[in-house]
């Protein structure tokens, strides 16, 4: 999938009031306080940068309880006029 632009005049005018920045990703590792990279960057010196740290601690999935049918028996009521009309819509009935 791809983008086409077509060539305008109005175009032009808003390309260049954006301040447009590339994004560059290169691997690394994180050794005693220094960034090692493991291929060469190919940007200009003092090339502002975004270090993002990956971790690799993965997180333990939450074991769930098991469910059990009727745990909460003796623990829920429901009143008897629960299907009766409510006070407050007797005005709209």
């Amino acid at each position: 999938m791809g983008i086409t632009i077509k060539s305008s005049p109005f175009l032009f005018v808003i390309l260049q009031n954006i301040n447009i920045k590339m994004l560059t990703t290169i691997k690394g590792v994180y050794e005693e306080g220094h960034i090692i990279l493991k291929e060469e960057a190919h940007v200009k010196s003092g090339t502002e940068v975004i270090v993002t740290f990956l971790s690799e601690e993965k997180e333990t999935p939450k074991v769930k309880k098991e469910r059990v049918p009727g745990g909460l028996k003796g623990r829920i009521s429901i009143s008897d006029d629960f299907n009766e009309p409510l006070d407050d819509l007797k005005d709209y009935m």
